[in-house]
């Protein structure tokens, strides 16, 4: 084969590596959202993207569309390391100061609220990749305004949980135990999760009411979605259900949760392309080392 066809067909091979290359899909990653008390994301997820019953769902939708729904487990910061006030400001808390998902910052009392009372709760985090690190769980101060934006000072310097994750998660979920103080009225349940093997970390805001059926009836229930929820929103979402980068394991679901293998398309495209990378490689290397070649 003349050199210049060599060279040429070299190129194509290459090129159609490239191709291939970018046509696998690639994803962000994404770990969780608090089930319970329920989140403000996830708690609009729940609902429903496309059909929210809720008018504070439905107006998150008008303004930011689906997507910060179907990606419900994804509020974080990539690079916190520690520094969550300094990367976050007042106002900003339940959206982590990321754009897309302004619309949790709303300072409003319609969101749907989980009914609590004073002493023992019981907190659970559904987790979509398990990481060792720690939660940190505060709640607002008694007198919070819930009609104004949630800043720092708002929240009770103490703690009502602190709990030490490890790169596992039961049925894919953190359940631990704290306490909450008394309160009246309507609340924010504010968590922050920072990764001890990553500077990356979550956040999430969560309604709660004190005070018993009176309390609640002022307010939607807050419900967390379920598993077939979760299974049939995951095509859509822009963020992995299954961790990444091999520092921390996708959670093991019970059987009857445990969604089917993923499609075998992505490996397939990858594979094609590093096939055809090699074959244009081998093909320029045998032109360099045979250049009289005819």
């Amino acid at each position: 084969m003349p050199s210049s066809r060599r060279t040429a067909a070299g190129v194509a091979a290459l090129s159609a590596a490239a191709a291939l290359v970018s046509l696998t899909p690639t994803t962000a990653s994404a770990h969780g959202a608090v089930f319970n008390p329920v989140s403000r994301v996830a708690a609009c997820y729940a609902e429903g993207p496309e059909t929210p019953r809720s008018q504070v769902c439905k107006d998150l939708v008008a303004d930011s569309g689906t997507q910060p729904l179907y990606d419900w487990n994804e509020v974080n910061i990539a690079n916190a390391a520690g520094q969550h006030q300094a990367l976050i400001p007042d106002g900003k808390l339940c959206s982590a100061n990321r754009e897309k998902y302004r619309a949790l910052d709303w300072a409003r009392t319609d969101w749907p609220a989980t009914a609590v009372s004073a002493g023992s709760f019981g907190f659970k985090v559904r987790a979509t990749a398990a990481h060792s690190g720690t939660m940190t769980v505060y709640i607002t101060k008694p007198g919070f305004d819930p009609t104004q934006p949630l800043k720092w000072s708002d929240l009770d310097a103490t703690p009502v949980a602190v709990y030490n994750t490890t790169r596992t998660a039961t049925d894919g979920y953190y359940s631990f135990t704290g306490t909450l103080p008394a309160r009246t009225g309507r609340h924010v349940v504010y968590k922050v999760w920072q990764r001890s093997d990553s500077p990356e970390a979550f956040y999430s805001c969560s309604d709660v009411t004190f005070g018993g059926a009176a309390a609640q009836q002022a307010a939607a229930p807050a419900k967390a979605p379920t598993e077939a929820r979760i299974a049939a929103g995951a095509e859509l979402s822009t963020v992995s259900h299954a961790g990444h980068g091999g520092d921390e394991q996708a959670p093991a679901l019970s059987a009857e949760t445990t969604p089917g293998p993923a499609s075998p398309l992505p490996l397939a495209l990858a594979g094609a392309g590093g096939l055809a990378v090699f074959a244009a490689g081998s093909l320029l290397l045998g032109r360099r080392r045979n250049p009289s070649a005819s």
